[in-house]
């Protein structure tokens, strides 16, 4: 039987349990392409804003945005509003466009991800959020970590989410919300997790989210904080920061690329622990294949 540190939709009532590794795995002085002070402000709070760092790239990423849709319509990688036919996520855009691979592959990137992490990295999933004006919807208060060690069978928190904003992302229009320092606490989430569970989550998540009585206790300890920045801004988040994000009221998208990266020697356990079946590629990737540096990005 596998010892489970995180056991999380396994009981009646929900808990709040310490995290039992560390967020920054480096040294805090080793040279890297993030600095200390960095490292610092990214285990502490469990996320870091670099605001406006590929704001000349952002055009010609935003250019690949209609034939991705166009190559995705009808496939399950294509994700849609609750109800209605508007566009929420496309999965696995590296996977479909050279440039968003070798986005993946960029300094920036990926060297930051290795440095936090120590480790070689592979892309767990990938993902464009679009939050159409008017009509993008909320994603409910969570952490991602619970979602992939539960569904996916990842053992541990060595992984992370570097995404880049294609839009502004401001007070208007429904960008992330997030509680610093949450991500060294977990939230073991009551319920029992259904066969194909993503089919309804990735439209709207209803299990693995966490009580009132729970979000209002780390929220009095470590209040919220939003993400905004012009488009270019690169964002790291820790696997298992609490976030969430409000409806875009605003009259135009909110558009920004996730790359999730895991360490190699954090993959899915073979013995899979929880009793459904695994979720398919586009959201927990089986090919396994170690990142390396894509200077012609830079």
């Amino acid at each position: 039987m596998i010892d489970d540190r995180y056991p999380s939709r396994t009981q009646d009532a929900e808990r709040i349990l310490q995290r039992q590794e560390p967020v920054v795995y480096s040294a805090f002085d080793e040279e890297g392409y993030l600095s200390k002070e960095q490292l610092q402000f990214f285990d502490e709070n469990g996320y870091l804003i670099l605001e406006g760092l590929l704001k000349d790239k952002v055009q010609d990423l935003l250019n690949e945005l209609p034939k991705l849709k166009h190559a995705l319509k009808g496939q399950e990688e294509l994700i849609l509003e609750p109800d209605t036919e508007v566009v929420r996520s496309i999965f696995s855009p590296d996977k479909y466009s050279e440039l968003y691979f070798k986005l993946a592959c960029s300094r920036p990137l990926l060297s930051s991800a290795k440095q936090i992490l120590n480790d070689d990295v592979y892309i767990h999933h990938s993902r464009i959020n679009i939050k159409s004006g008017f009509d993008g919807k909320s994603f409910t208060w969570h952490s991602d970590f619970e979602t992939w060690h539960t569904e996916d069978a990842i053992p541990g928190m060595r992984m992370l989410t570097g995404w880049v904003f294609l839009t502004e992302n401001n007070e208007y229009n429904g960008s992330l919300f997030v509680i610093p320092g949450s991500h060294k606490k977990f939230i073991s989430c009551v319920g029992a997790t259904p066969d194909d569970n993503y089919k309804r989550s990735l439209r709207k998540q209803v299990l693995g989210v966490p009580g009132k009585e729970t979000m209002q206790e780390l929220v009095k300890e470590h209040g919220i904080k939003g993400v905004y920045g012009p488009p270019g801004t690169v964002v790291f988040h820790e696997c298992n920061l609490m976030h969430g994000s409000p409806d875009n009221i605003s009259p135009f998208d909110r558009t920004n690329l996730f790359f999730v990266y895991n360490s190699l020697n954090n993959q899915p356990l073979e013995d899979h622990y929880p009793s459904q079946k695994r979720r398919p590629d586009f959201l927990a990737r089986r090919d396994v294949v170690p990142l390396y540096e894509e200077k012609e990005f830079a």
